[in-house]
């Protein structure tokens, strides 16, 4: 469990809770038993991933997904096959298949979908398996230490790494060598990726991009292509627009839990609070309500907004806003820069969080 200051407390009592009065704190042991798919994905299954008739990759990925989870019911059942009475080589023969599989598919068509459905059918208990974003991978590193991240994660069956970030050479050599140690101690992969810093194109596929990236563990991954439009948009109206501020504070002030922050106010916030803390930010919140939102006014700024909109996304927070809207929040030279997928994802969640709040206003 998480922490939050008491200040916040005693705010929860008076008024609206803000975001930005919260401080919390995350032990490592929650950040280990976190590493489950978010709540907007636990009842997600390959048979609720509806594809797109016009796109046969994404039948075929549901198959190949399917047909990798079927395979993975042997290894690790326990987590007790690496300490058996063989020698660790005989017991890895050279593997016909690959241990590996990479969905390689522009944002929006479901890869998240896809990855949290194979963690629910692979055949192991939750606790021999993971799933979690590349920045909690890190987090795990950091708050553990390497060798003990190793030892925690070497008797799973799968870990699922979704939005690998392939921008960050740092951590990417550090998460390399992790899943290096967890591959020949005979845990399979699952991943899918952004796009490096400098590939343009938000509808361009990274495979060639995160196979390069990773090196040395190329040859455990298979790729597969899912073509497709972001499902966020397909056939749905257009953004709502912003609300005006008397109505934004009026819902949080209605609504029991509910946060209320100027947006101004709460970027700066975000940049004190680690981003591996942004999930426990939001612990309990039902609605996210901001005032003044406004365009970033810098990419260190906007980056951390997009891993809050992705703990939003996950865990199904509405945000009802004034100001600007979403999609006015970055640059042109932003949308046009290396981290544009990242930044068109942060527009998709915030947009689709935002008609869940005018759908819920409606309802009231």
């Amino acid at each position: 469990m998480s922490t939050i200051s008491s200040k916040d407390q005693a705010g929860a009592i008076s008024g609206p809770t803000a975001l930005s009065a919260r401080e919390p704190r995350v032990p490592a042991e929650r950040l280990v038993a976190e590493m489950v798919p978010p709540p907007r994905f636990d009842s997600v299954r390959f048979d609720t991933y509806i594809p797109d008739p016009r796109q046969p990759s994404q039948s075929a990925a549901v198959k190949a997904l399917a047909d990798f989870a079927a395979g993975l019911g042997g290894a690790h059942a326990t987590g007790a096959g690496r300490r058996g009475l063989w020698p660790r080589r005989a017991r890895r023969p050279a593997e016909r298949e690959p241990r590996g599989i990479y969905l390689d598919g522009g944002f929006g068509v479901g890869k998240t979908h896809l990855l949290a459905s194979l963690w629910h059918a692979t055949p192991a208990p939750p606790e021999r398996k993971a799933f979690g974003t590349f920045v909690e991978l890190t987090n795990l590193v950091g708050a553990l230490g390497f060798q003990e991240t190793v030892r925690t994660l070497s008797g799973h069956r799968l870990l699922c790494i979704d939005e690998f970030e392939l921008d960050d050479p740092g951590d990417t050599v550090l998460v390399s060598s992790l899943l290096a140690r967890l591959v020949a101690e005979g845990v399979a992969l699952a991943a899918t990726s952004n796009t490096l810093p400098g590939r343009l194109g938000e509808g361009r596929f990274a495979a060639a991009d995160f196979l390069r990236e990773i090196q040395g563990l190329a040859a455990h991954f298979r790729a597969l292509r899912i073509d497709g439009e972001d499902f966020r948009h397909r056939g749905l109206p257009a953004a709502p627009a912003p609300r005006p501020d008397e109505e934004v504070t009026a819902t949080a002030r209605a609504v029991p839990g509910a946060s209320l922050d100027d947006f101004g106010t709460l970027l700066g916030h975000l940049a004190r609070v680690h981003p591996s803390r942004y999930g426990a930010l939001c612990d309990g919140v039902p609605v996210v309500c901001l005032t003044g939102v406004r365009p970033v006014p810098d990419q260190a700024t906007a980056l951390r907004l997009v891993v809050l909109a992705d703990r939003l996304y996950d865990r199904e927070i509405p945000v009802l806003a004034s100001g600007v809207p979403f999609d006015a929040l970055f640059s042109e030279e932003m949308l046009g820069g290396g981290y544009r997928k990242k930044y068109f994802r942060a527009i998709s969640r915030l947009t689709a969080l935002a008609r869940d709040a005018g759908a819920d206003l409606e309802r009231r």
